[in-house]
């Protein structure tokens, strides 16, 4: 087993920044060319992943979200101003499934101080706390049709992609989690459809997780890549029509 581990955090998410870098490009610079998008596919179970990590070990859980969800804010600002897209990015996707897994957490922390002394009616009613907040958010991303005239909000990925890591974070081990990942990619996929099956792939990847951050503080270069190589994609479409 020790001989599959051999990944850390940090490479996983360089991986990650390189194939979303490829899919971005292949979106906005090569007119959606579908082999660059394919391996595209690759970047967000990593991410989802990493997401889900940072949730249960991270040890200052608001400024995790913040961070996230401030950069998300402004993201979505230039991406109003650019282009009047009110579609909420990946950055967005990611706030929700952070907030939702903060919550799971809670219950299960709760549940395991209370441990014998917590009924079997007492655990479903605490459990009723994140399931109505999943299924409001199913409602508000239109996966469930509950609101007049279509109003929902659209977030990259879905409601599924918002879910993939909120069932990672339910897993109490690595074969929990891996299967709990494979899970939630395979929802997604069968929602979104068409290349997102190549999504799975990363699995393999994942599977070569060895829980160890990595020898290098990576903590900053995500939040400060992502709104930059956007910036510079984005520049390089303007220039060449």
């Amino acid at each position: 087993m020790e001989k599959i581990n051999k990944l850390s955090a940090n490479t996983l998410k360089i991986i990650a920044l390189v194939t979303m870098t490829i899919d971005h490009a292949g979106l906005l610079l090569m007119d959606n060319y579908r082999l660059l998008r394919i391996i595209g596919r690759l970047a967000f179970p990593i991410f989802a992943y990493m997401i889900a990590e940072g949730c249960r070990y991270t040890k200052n859980k608001r400024n995790y979200f913040l961070r996230i969800f401030l950069l998300g804010l402004l993201c979505q600002a230039v991406y109003y101003i650019a282009e009047r897209n009110v579609d909420q990015g990946i950055l967005m996707t990611f706030s929700v499934s952070i907030l939702l897994s903060y919550v799971v957490l809670w219950v299960e922390n709760r549940i395991g101080e209370s441990c014998e002394d917590t009924g079997l009616v007492n655990k479903i009613l605490l459990w009723l706390l994140p399931l109505g907040l999943i299924i409001l958010t199913a409602v508000i991303c239109g996966e469930i049709r509950l609101l007049p005239g279509g109003r929902y909000i659209s977030f990259d990925y879905g409601f599924y992609g918002i879910l993939l890591p909120v069932l990672i974070v339910l897993g109490r081990d690595k074969k929990q989690r891996l299967l709990l990942a494979a899970i939630g990619m395979t929802l997604t996929a069968f929602s979104l459809g068409d290349i997102q099956w190549y999504s799975l792939v990363a699995l393999l990847l994942l599977v070569c997780y060895n829980g160890q951050r990595g020898k290098w503080n990576m903590k900053y270069l995500f939040y400060i890549y992502y709104p930059l190589h956007m910036a510079v994609i984005y520049g390089l479409s303007m220039l060449i029509g």
